[in-house]
């Protein structure tokens, strides 16, 4: 935990809490802010009490996690206009997870990416992801 950006906020300074609530904040990077960005408006629902992944947060982890996304939507939907999103966890290093404190992704989608209308499952339907033992 002493190495967790989450748990130690000078760890990363560029992450800023946007949102919070009783049991989770939601943070952005400084980049993530900037217009026409690789992941504009994008940002982190995290427990502020230390979880290793979303299988490990409490019901009233869940349920703030839930209330603070609705807020997060409508403050993402005014500030950057997105026309989708992309929301997921990752859990576990095979997952795909690097900081082991859950952390929801809120990734919010726009028309006139290269990608638009490519969901998550499309890295995984890809014959590279083809897995090895078939």
């Amino acid at each position: 935990m002493e190495k967790c950006v989450f748990c130690n906020p000078d760890l990363e300074p560029n992450q800023k809490v946007v949102l919070s609530n009783e049991h989770c904040l939601f943070l952005q990077l400084e980049q993530s802010k900037i217009k026409g960005s690789l992941l504009e408006g994008a940002g982190l629902i995290v427990p502020k009490m230390h979880r290793e992944t979303a299988f490990d947060l409490t019901q009233k982890e869940w349920e703030a996690t839930y209330s603070l996304l609705q807020e997060v939507k409508q403050f993402l939907d005014e500030e950057y206009k997105p026309q989708g999103y992309n929301l997921g966890w990752n859990c576990g290093e095979v997952g795909g997870q690097h900081i082991f404190h859950a952390h929801f992704h809120v990734i919010p989608r726009y028309r006139d990416e290269p990608l638009a209308g490519k969901g998550i499952r499309y890295m995984f339907k890809s014959e590279e992801n083809l897995r090895k033992s078939y």
